[in-house]
């Protein structure tokens, strides 16, 4: 557990995540207080640096989606109300018992199922067409999960059955699938509408105590999905991106710091601090169409 910022709410902590803070609100039971704070992660590990108005960025535009996709299903938060020194990156959020999977829809081929693909023509078990590229559109969007790990461990990819063998209710693995889909197909064009290609993006769900699937944590951000620029994308090579690819391929190319040293990576020069804010705002600009006063 990472050290939290906002421990002077006054509020019990419960978990102390890379970027979000939950705590208890002792006056209502059933409810917890999530604060996303401006951490960011790479390559499992949370950064000595912080993104300015982060955290307000992911909470704003989290909200933005859960409004745009409430028809398709319902989700955890329950209210903005939150203390003033946390408003704008906060929210109350219904209590769940959380499914342990990252839901991952995947409409282009890129990250580490391009890597899988190389190397077995597969991703998570899925048999994609040969000839594909770093950036090729998929002939249908692909549900590719993974497990969730402890903080500072990997997520661990897996295929839909083995998911499925994983969890304790097996009927769950279906109605998550079909979910992650079909917030990725609705979802998918809003964002190509604003000039941003949604590349790929994950989702996490949860349960009400009478068994009701809900969407939880965040939604459609720059953390949690992949989103390009769609008026420079080059399928063979040229991808623009709005998320955390940026800071990414600065720390493998840029930085000196070797991934499998085990050593920590460095910390971020001022300009690629400010240049991943840019992208995140650029994000959120572009997908809601508002400017974010911060």
């Amino acid at each position: 557990m990472t050290d939290p910022q906002y421990a002077d709410l006054g509020l019990p902590l419960l978990h102390a995540g890379k970027v979000r803070e939950l705590y208890s609100l002792p006056d209502r039971p059933g409810r917890i207080l999530m604060v996303a704070t401006d951490n960011i992660s790479a390559f499992d590990h949370v950064l000595d640096s912080t993104i300015p108005d982060k955290g307000i960025i992911l909470t704003r535009l989290s909200l933005w989606w859960f409004n745009r996709l409430s028809g398709i299903v319902a989700n955890h938060v329950a209210s903005t109300d939150v203390p003033e020194a946390v408003k704008g990156r906060a929210v109350i959020v219904q209590e769940l018992d959380m499914i342990p999977v990252e839901c991952v829809a995947r409409g282009h081929l890129t990250g580490s199922g391009w890597e899988e693909y190389r190397s077995t023509g597969m991703v998570c078990g899925v048999r994609l067409p040969e000839g594909l590229h770093d950036g090729s559109e998929l002939p249908e969007p692909i549900f590719t999960p993974a497990m969730k790990a402890p903080v500072g461990e990997h997520d661990e990819n897996v295929t839909f059955d083995e998911m499925v063998d994983r969890l304790e209710v097996p009927d769950d693995g279906e109605r998550v699938r079909n979910l992650t889909l079909s917030l990725y197909r609705a979802a998918a064009p809003v964002a190509r509408k604003r000039g941003i290609i949604l590349a790929d993006t994950k989702f996490e769900f949860g349960k009400l105590p009478d068994g009701t699937i809900v969407l939880a944590d965040e939604v459609l951000t720059p953390d949690s999905s992949r989103f390009w620029d769609a008026g420079a994308y080059d399928e063979d090579g040229s991808l623009v991106s709005f998320d955390k690819q940026y800071l990414r391929d600065w720390l493998l190319n840029d930085s000196g710091w070797d991934r499998g040293s085990g050593a920590r990576p460095p910390a971020l020069p001022d300009e690629i601090v400010q240049a991943t804010r840019a992208r995140y705002l650029e994000a959120y600009e572009r997908l809601t169409g508002e400017r974010l006063a911060v």
